[in-house]
């Protein structure tokens, strides 16, 4: 095992030095609260990957610790084994104060879940070869594309069968590709007390919505513990903020989307699941506030949902939802409780399709009725089972019926 302090590992991997760490675009990082640098220098431990040998496991954390540190284990995205692609990710995470672990995995000559068990057995061996860095008791599991997918398997198994994250966990999982490895049951038994933020971006054409709209409304966590949100691309002073699927990547851009879109909400909600922050939740899982959508100079806002519905046509994308590779292709379309786990609720929405008025039949207590349209935006909330909607735009609309004992289902509606 090797130990680099960050300026002898500048050094050894030279293209790190220049190679995508020039801050791009028109609007400056962030000077203070979240999303701004932080005050530590950097240590990176170098060491064998048992399950990709050419490619070493890396831990990034701050300098001088003399104590374990709250840990965030992070999934690459498919091919993207080398660390420089999300070195402004890996360096930011340090400087904050946490650890961030980087575990290698193969993309040819392995099957899926080989990847799978590559990306876990790194974790774990990262974990118990290093608990003078990494503080097991609070994690955060983070993810793109593949690595998205993959971190709900992962997480679980830590969660569940390690007791990782007893006083605190998260999982950040961002453009994700199908999840495989992880059951229906193991969705809906999910460990409630998990926070969740997912993100999607406006421009990705590799992989579907859906597949993140699925596993989000599936999950069991509380939809006070997590949150949705929609990055849009804009143009200021002529410069392109393009929210494609290989945001981020500091090897290809690194602007205002990285700082003010991933990590400021990275950094809060590390700061709320570690530390019981309120201002963190506030910005990370903000329910739509404006400390969490609002951008900076004049850039389009994030979007948030509660019950998200992004997509396009699914011939938009190189990985549709309904693909035969993804195991969950018959959820693609559907909206689930996320709280209501038990098998005799019964509801009845009617008319549907509906022209100014539906009633909603049910033998529980209703508490809220939420309205969102296609976009997952909330357009109208009720508490009586009477709902007028003359003044909604037809169109497609779903009715998240909110119950007194804390359960919760969802249903389409048409209104014509």
């Amino acid at each position: 095992m090797k130990l680099f302090f960050y300026t002898i590992f500048l050094v050894v991997i030279g293209t790190l030095t220049t190679f995508g760490q020039v801050y791009t675009g028109p609007i400056s990082k962030p000077t203070s609260g979240y999303g701004s640098d932080g005050i530590y220098s950097i240590a990176i431990e170098s060491f064998p990957n048992p399950d990709f040998p050419t490619e070493n496991i890396r831990i990034f954390y701050p300098s001088g610790i003399t104590s374990s540190v709250p840990t965030i284990f992070y999934s690459h995205g498919f091919g993207g084994y080398d660390p420089v692609n999300i070195l402004g990710l890996l360096n930011f995470v340090a400087r904050k104060g946490y650890a961030i672990v980087f575990v290698p995995y193969q993309a040819s000559g392995v099957t899926n879940s080989q990847r799978y068990n590559n990306l876990l057995n790194g974790f774990i061996k990262a974990a118990n070869d290093f608990p003078n860095i990494i503080d097991t008791t609070k994690v955060g599991f983070m993810g793109h594309s593949f690595g998205g997918g993959a971190t709900f398997a992962n997480a679980y198994y830590c969660f569940t069968n390690l007791n990782w994250g007893s006083s605190g966990r998260f999982i950040f999982a961002s453009a994700q590709w199908y999840s495989l490895n992880i059951s229906q049951t193991e969705l809906l038994t999910f460990p409630n007390d998990v926070k969740l933020l997912t993100m999607v971006y406006e421009n990705d054409i590799t992989n579907d919505h859906r597949m993140a709209n699925d596993i989000f409304n599936t999950i069991n966590i509380p939809a006070a513990e997590k949150d949705y949100l929609l990055v849009k691309s804009d143009t200021i002073s002529s410069y392109n903020y393009e929210a494609i699927h290989g945001l981020p990547n500091t090897a290809s851009a690194f602007d205002a989307l990285d700082y003010y879109a991933i990590y400021r909400h990275l950094d809060a909600l590390c700061d709320y699941t570690f530390n019981g922050s309120l201002d963190g939740k506030e910005v990370a899982l903000g329910n739509g506030s404006s400390n969490q959508i609002s951008m900076p100079g004049g850039m389009n806002n994030l979007i948030q949902s509660d019950t998200p519905n992004f997509s396009n046509p699914e011939s938009v994308y190189t990985y549709p939802c309904n693909s035969i590779q993804n195991p969950r292709k018959e959820h693609c379309d559907e909206f689930l409780s996320v709280n209501d786990t038990s098998t005799n609720t019964q509801i009845v929405l009617f008319p549907n399709p509906a022209k100014s008025m539906f009633y909603i039949e049910t033998d529980k207590t209703i508490s809220q009725i939420e309205i969102f349209n296609q976009q997952g935006l909330l357009v109208k909330t009720a508490n009586t089972k009477n709902i007028p909607i003359s003044e909604l735009p037809n169109g497609l609309y779903f009715v998240k019926v909110n119950f007194t004992d804390k359960s919760l289902i969802m249903c389409k509606l048409i209104k014509e």
